[in-house]
Parts: structure tokens; C-alpha cells; sequence
């Protein structure tokens, strides 16, 4: 499951929570209930909003998986500066 992070304007905060993509979160109390955080003086009904992110990647296991030979990634002593 994605990370997804949320933000309230009503009171500023920001929340980060793991859920289906296909599930939507709309309001404080959502938010707070599924990250098993305290509502606070927020109203449950107050709106949040998905915040844009870069996601979340995970490293290939090998260079197998990236279809190269051994030496892992781009650092095989190519040069790459990563």
C-alpha cells in the first residue's frame, strides 16, 4: 500500500497514512482515525487535502532485476557519480 500524506487548513496539520489507492479521505476524522491519531479541538468534519508527493521507491534487489549484469545498479565502475 502507497503512503499518502494529508494536510488540514483548518489547523495546519499534517498527517502521513498507508492505504488503498483506490480509498479516499475526506475529512479530519477519517484522517485521524485511520492514523490512529487524537481529533484535537479540529471538528471531525473538517476537510483535508492529499498532498502531492514523489512516492516511494524500492531499490532493485540486484542487477539481475534491471536486466544488466552483476555490479548493481548504474555503479558497475561506469562513472555515473551516483
Amino acid at each position: 500500500m502507497p503512503t499518502y500524506d494529508y494536510v488540514c487548513p483548518e489547523n495546519g496539520c499534517e498527517l502521513s497514512v498507508f492505504h488503498a489507492m483506490s480509498e479516499r479521505i475526506g475529512t479530519w476524522g477519517e484522517l485521524c482515525d485511520l492514523a490512529s491519531a487524537d481529533v484535537g479541538a479540529t471538528a471531525r468534519t473538517s476537510p483535508v487535502e492529499r498532498q502531492i508527493g514523489t512516492g516511494h521507491v524500492l531499490p532493485p534487489r540486484s542487477g539481475k532485476d534491471l536486466g544488466i549484469g552483476g555490479g548493481g545498479g548504474c555503479c558497475s565502475g561506469t562513472g555515473c557519480n551516483c
